[in-house]
């Protein structure tokens, strides 16, 4: 059997049926395969759809985007918490305050959610405000 491009395999003169193990075997094009079913495979691009495939990939849905926020407001708010033990131990807290502001300068995605959103500003507007009161005690050092 031989692959000749869209239209499907075509028959050799003499060809004979493959045959795997377990006595199974492929019958040859003179069979009763529906001359249909093989047309309409045939139609099928494969382009169209590793495309297709690709883009739904890059499509985030609502879930995903929530998701992400909340994991974003949870994370400065442990760094948030990092600079607060650092500062009552007596510790400068520059390594959190850089993980901190690194967290603040990533993307956050807006949820549909108004007090979800709500919240996340005020955990950004604390962490901004802890950024600020740092850069003024570096200056006054």
């Amino acid at each position: 059997m031989k692959v000749t491009g869209p239209s499907g395999p075509s028959a050799t003169p003499g060809a004979r049926p493959a045959k795997a193990s377990g006595g199974f075997s492929v019958p040859s094009s003179g069979a009763s395969a529906p001359a249909g079913a093989t047309a309409s495979a045939a139609g099928v691009s494969g382009v169209a759809g590793v495309s297709a495939l690709m883009a739904l990939q890059g499509v985030e849905d609502v879930t995903e985007r929530r998701r992400r926020a909340i994991r974003r407001g949870s994370g400065l708010l442990d760094r948030l918490e990092e600079l607060k033990l650092a500062l009552l131990s007596g510790e400068a807290g520059e390594p959190a305050l850089e993980r901190l502001g690194r967290g603040l300068r990533e993307d956050r995605p807006v949820d549909a959610d108004p007090a979800l959103n709500s919240l996340l500003d005020q955990i950004d507007l604390r962490a901004a405000v802890e950024l600020a009161k740092a850069d003024l005690r570096r200056a006054a050092a």
